[in-house]
């Protein structure tokens, strides 16, 4: 095997380069919130995925994919009586995910994460069936992303990986999100690295 081959094997787990691998910096954070990733199956191939990553940092969380035509995705299985589900939705036209929100409801969150582009991701939280008991959020305005590796066309744009870690922030903790931004930041400053490009710090 040629040292070109090497260079372009990729870690299973956190899908960086082997030489570039980021599993021992994963933090675990056993939450009450599940995270629920539905990517779209265009997305889930693509190296740059992000939010698979931080599904590895959370044990209590599920990927499923949508949009493959021999599979229907139904997600009515999580309407259930102990567990209030919220679908992170990327619009302007649903209420701002706040801590009061979450404290208005006491059973522990499922959060339903669209994954793919901002266009995708849209059309995938008006669209995706089994959801109708789930209430749609949106994260509040902040940063803008510290993804450098995609082009983002929406002002408002961020990796999956920037909302999961916010969205956890609000619901759980202000010390989850930092943890989870600390991976993010190592796994973009490592995948700009590999790509030649240098990794500025504010």
């Amino acid at each position: 095997m040629g040292i070109r081959a090497k260079r372009s094997e990729r870690c299973e787990r956190c899908r960086m380069h082997l030489e570039r691998c980021v599993c021992p910096a994963i933090p675990r954070y056993d939450l009450a919130t599940r995270v629920v990733l539905v990517m779209h199956h265009r997305e889930y191939p693509k190296p740059t995925a992000t939010g698979p990553l931080a599904l590895e940092a959370l044990p209590n969380s599920e990927l499923r994919i949508h949009g493959e035509r021999d599979s229907l995705l139904d997600l009515s299985d999580l309407a259930v009586p102990e567990r209030r589900t919220l679908l992170l939705y990327p619009g302007d036209d649903v209420p701002v995910l706040t801590r009061e929100l979450v404290e208005r409801d006491p059973r522990p969150v499922t959060l339903v994460v669209p994954d793919g582009t901002w266009r995708q991701a849209s059309r995938m939280g008006r669209r995706l069936p089994g959801l109708a008991h789930a209430e749609m959020v949106r994260l509040p305005e902040g940063l803008p992303t510290q993804w450098g590796v995609r082009r983002e066309h929406h002002p408002q744009g961020l990796a999956t990986f920037e909302a999961i870690a916010r969205a956890l922030g609000i619901i759980e903790s202000p010390a989850v999100q930092t943890g989870l931004e600390e991976l993010f930041r190592l796994m973009v400053q490592r995948t700009l690295e590999a790509g030649g490009r240098t990794v500025t710090s504010d």
